[in-house]
């Protein structure tokens, strides 16, 4: 590995850290776990609930490709995760098309101002599709070159 990819590890362990006691900080002493966070989506994290747990498995997950010194193992972890988190999306957006539970109201979606009716769930489903088949294709590139890059 690289200096810069080292470095970047570490600060994503660290960020990472943060963000697991802030939401635990939230879940447990505010009773905040449905709080959305938008700034953690990168990190899969749509509610503090969500930060709690991938907060804890990306500080983990740095700090063990930074200990083995393998980021192509990190690339393919982050791919993978992407890949299981975006067809649990997929499935959690098809199941809300069809709730009776009205949790998420459709005027309160980021692309509401596009689509002004229930067409807004499955526009999150095929928004989340295509993040599996990207992270698919990655998992695979990255799959195979981890691979090759193990001592033969």
């Amino acid at each position: 590995m690289i200096f810069f990819q080292k470095i970047f590890l570490l600060c994503f362990a660290f960020f990472n850290l943060i963000v697991f006691f802030k939401a635990l900080h939230e879940c447990k002493v505010k009773k905040n776990a449905f709080g959305l966070t938008p700034p953690l989506t990168l990190i899969g994290a749509f509610v503090w609930a969500d930060a709690v747990v991938f907060g804890l498995f990306w500080t983990l997950i740095s700090l063990v490709s930074w200990w083995l010194d393998d980021w192509l193992l990190f690339l393919l972890i982050v791919s993978l995760f992407w890949v299981v988190r975006s067809v649990g999306e997929t499935i959690y957006w098809f199941n809300q098309q069809f709730s009776t539970i009205d949790r998420n109201p459709p005027e309160k979606h980021l692309f509401y101002f596009i689509f002004q009716n229930d067409s807004v769930w499955f526009v999150h489903q095929i928004i989340w599709q295509s993040i599996t088949v990207i992270s698919l294709v990655a998992s695979l590139y990255f799959g195979w070159a981890w691979l090759q890059a193990l001592p033969k």
